[in-house]
């Protein structure tokens, strides 16, 4: 698995990290009744421990004001933060999609750090982790082609964009029915302590053996832009 990070990245966003998760021998089952039970006690357990707090107090917490700061720079809303809040104020729960994307979202509102997985056969490697110029584009996971914002995050492999922060994966590389090599990708900006996006990778590791225990790592590594 070979991933770069450019210093265009490193100067234009000191502070931040960024963090990557190979992993082969992977399964995305439609579901699983081990996962299932684990979604259900993670949706209680960030009940209780949001139990009492308004919405002003969830934006105050530290990881989300770093999201909420970056956003803010593009005009755009944290998406996770709208997640979590339908979880603990609406009574919504976690959705069912499959295995393996069920395992990314349960680590992503666990922690509240925005991740993206793609297959790893559909990637032209070297991965790049880089810096979004005036005029790139790509396609998103839902079929709409996107004029990228300038100076936002952006992850690419050789064939063009994977992910940016502002607007999400793409059409050409999402987890499938039948991905067996996955890569997670995790964005951090200022703020948010590497030790925590490392932390999250684990996680993200343990909900994806939960389905196939036989899973092995190639990759989990923490890219650091400096201060």
């Amino acid at each position: 698995m070979e991933f770069h990070v450019t210093e265009g990245w490193k100067t234009t966003f000191p502070g931040a990290s960024v963090g990557v998760l190979a992993m082969r021998g992977v399964e995305n089952p439609a579901q699983h009744a081990g996962l299932e039970r684990e979604k259900e006690a993670l949706v209680e357990e960030l009940r209780a421990r949001y139990a009492g707090l308004d919405r002003a107090a969830l934006l105050a917490l530290p990881v989300l004001q770093a999201y909420a700061n970056y956003y803010r720079a593009f005009k755009k809303t944290y998406h996770v933060q709208l997640q979590l809040e339908s979880i603990v104020f609406k009574g919504k729960t976690i959705p069912s999609v499959a295995g393996l994307v069920e395992a990314m979202f349960m680590a992503e509102i666990k922690n509240l750090l925005l991740t993206a997985g793609h297959d790893l056969d559909a990637l032209r490697l070297p991965a790049v982790l880089d810096v979004t110029r005036e005029g790139e584009s790509y396609t998103l996971l839902r079929g709409t082609p996107q004029v990228v914002k300038p100076a936002d995050m952006r992850i690419g492999d050789q064939a063009g964009i994977l992910s940016t922060i502002i607007y999400g994966p793409d059409q050409r590389t999402p987890i499938r029915e039948n991905t067996r090599n996955a890569l997670f990708t995790v964005y951090a900006p200022a703020g948010i302590p590497p030790e925590s996006v490392e932390a999250h990778l684990h996680d993200i590791e343990s909900y994806a053996r939960r389905i196939a225990p036989a899973a092995s790592v190639e990759l989990l590594e923490v890219y650091r832009a400096g201060e």
